[in-house]
This record gives C-alpha cells, sequence and structure tokens, in this order.
C-alpha cells in the first residue's frame, strides 16, 4: 500500500508530466484553427503584443484531471463529483470561447445562456453531493466548532458559491500565469488540508492532479505566455476550487484563501458602481491588475506580488481552522 503523501506526490508529477507532453501538440493545434486571443484596446499598451496568442489551453489540464482521476475512481468513485463539476463549467467556458472566437460575438455566450449553464452543472453538483452523503453544514472559520446547518438553504448556497467563485476566477485571469499560479497555490493549501481528515483522500489526490497539471501548464502560461487557458480553461478552476471546498465543508473559507480572487472581483464592482452612480472611475481600470500595470509596475511584478499575497492568505486559512 502506497503512502498518502507519496501517492499525491506521484499524482503531481503525472500529472505535470501529462500536461507537459500535450501542450506542446496543443499549441499549434490552436494555431492552426485560429484560437487566438483578442485584446482590449483600451488597455495597458504592452498587452497588444498578446493579440493573437493560443487561448482555451485549459483543455490541458483538464483532460489530464480526467485521465488521472478516473484511474483514481476505481479507489474512491466520489472523486468523479469533483471530476463532474470541473469538466461540466470547463464545458460551459469552452463554449463562450468558441463563440468569442469563431462568430467574432465579443462577450461570447448570452449573459442568460452563459449563467443557466453555470446554474445548471452547479444545482446538479449540489444534488450530488447530497447523495454522496455531504450535510448541510458549513465550517465557521476562525470559530473552532462552529457550523452552522443550512438546511433548505444549501443547495442555493452551493449555486452561489460555485458561481461567484468561477467568476472571480475568471476576472483574475488577466496577466500571464496570474491565475494559474494563484489557482496551483489554492489547490496545493486544499491538498494540505486534506490530509488531517482520513475520509479525504479522493479529495487530496484531486487536488494533487490539479496542481500538478497547473504546475505544467504554468510552464507554457508564465510571462511570456505561449497559451492562455480561456474561459475553458477558468471557469473550470473555478468549479474545482470551490468544489472541494465545498465538499471539505468549508466554503466560507474560499473568501480567505481565495483573497486576490475576491480583491479582483471587488474591484470591478466598485469601479462600474462608481461610473455609474458618480461618473468617475476609483481604479485606472479594473480588474485590480492593470490598476497597477497601468500605475507604472511591470506585469511580472504583479503577478508575483499577487503569489505571494496568496500564499500569505493560505496561511492564514491554514490557522483560521485550526
Amino acid at each position: 500500500m502506497i503512502d498518502s503523501g507519496v501517492h499525491c506526490l506521484i499524482m503531481i508529477i503525472l500529472s505535470a508530466v501529462v500536461v507537459l507532453a500535450i501542450t506542446p501538440v496543443m499549441i499549434p493545434i490552436l494555431h492552426k484553427f485560429k484560437f487566438g486571443q483578442t485584446v482590449r484596446d483600451d488597455g495597458p499598451k504592452e498587452h497588444l503584443k498578446k493579440m493573437g496568442t493560443p487561448t482555451m489551453g485549459g483543455i490541458v489540464f483538464i483532460v489530464s484531471m480526467v485521465i488521472l482521476s478516473c484511474i483514481e475512481a476505481r479507489l474512491d468513485a466520489r472523486i468523479l463529483v469533483l471530476v463532474f463539476v470541473t469538466l461540466g463549467f470547463g464545458a460551459v467556458g469552452f463554449v463562450d470561447d468558441f463563440i468569442k472566437i469563431k462568430e467574432k460575438r465579443k462577450d461570447g455566450l448570452y449573459p442568460r445562456q452563459k449563467m443557466f449553464g453555470l446554474i445548471f452543472v452547479a444545482t446538479v453538483f449540489a444534488v450530488c453531493i447530497r447523495k454522496i452523503g455531504i450535510d448541510t453544514g458549513v465550517v465557521v472559520p476562525f470559530l473552532k466548532g462552529v457550523v452552522i446547518d443550512l438546511k433548505y438553504l444549501y443547495v442555493p448556497f452551493v449555486v452561489l458559491v460555485l458561481i461567484s467563485t468561477t467568476n472571480a476566477v475568471n476576472l483574475t485571469d488577466g496577466l500571464d500565469g496570474l491565475a494559474t499560479g494563484v489557482s496551483t497555490i489554492v489547490m496545493l493549501f486544499f491538498m494540505i488540508v486534506a490530509t488531517r481528515v482520513s475520509d479525504y483522500t479522493y479529495i487530496k489526490i484531486f487536488c494533487a492532479i490539479m496542481s500538478g497539471g497547473l504546475m505544467g501548464f504554468l510552464v507554457f502560461n508564465k510571462n511570456p505566455a505561449k497559451v492562455f487557458m480561456g474561459d475553458t480553461g477558468s471557469l473550470a478552476l473555478g468549479g474545482a476550487i470551490a468544489g472541494v471546498a465545498l465538499l471539505m465543508k468549508n466554503p466560507l473559507l474560499l473568501i480567505i484563501v481565495c483573497g486576490v480572487c475576491v480583491i479582483e472581483t471587488l474591484s470591478v464592482i466598485i469601479q462600474v458602481t462608481s461610473f455609474k452612480l458618480r461618473g468617475k472611475r476609483v481604479f485606472k481600470m479594473a480588474p485590480l491588475h492593470h490598476h497597477f500595470e497601468l500605475s507604472g509596475m511591470r506585469e511580472t511584478t504583479v503577478v508575483k506580488m499577487f503569489w505571494l499575497l496568496s500564499v500569505l492568505l493560505c496561511v492564514v486559512g491554514y490557522f483560521s481552522i485550526t
């Protein structure tokens, strides 16, 4: 019997290897089909050189996740609910990306269509986790032993958490390696936390698979990026992260450990609200990472700063549940 820590390390390495093998093959294919990134012309001028860089690259770490998780499902089939939520949100993102690129529709899916897809996947996931025995309790960080029983509000709460997280990760995906790095840190955090409960072995393995895949993808996604994850990847990551937190009964922990994504989202909300009510912008550009760029910071500096902040927030998150 392989030690669980060794098992996780093997999964991290295997997932990274799969992604490192697939991505060099996938990039020319994305180029061939002209799945290139479009760039906002009102953003930092340095980003204009990214125009045409292949997007939808999130497919590679999703493929790695599906293959390795299905193999692991022989030991614990519960891992399949995490495969479903990640794949489900990734599918919505894939359709959104495809429409943006092939139909030249700037916003991809219409808001109503996109929201329907996200709510459908989230609702099915909520029902599935209730079927496998997850109760309606939610742990409160910093208050040891305090659990809130949501009862009939649980399913709407799960939907809210999933949609909020996916959109937050999506907004964070605006600089080379930013969302990839932050998501890797968060996944490693949940992998470590999951080691404290023997029944969470399947969650720990899933987090190892995801973090390994993201590490492999980061090789091609770091500045200067050779490929972007697109909504395909960012929505899938949001689903995976929120799904893990929900299965561990710690969704409120996302406010802390995904603090970078929360801050990015708040910056957009503040910017839009201020402009509508006052006709003035608070930031030079939202999300916040663009504000720092337009203030003179290098893209790589902003990314490293946000990575470091994620690590610090995960340390705070860890102590909030000990």
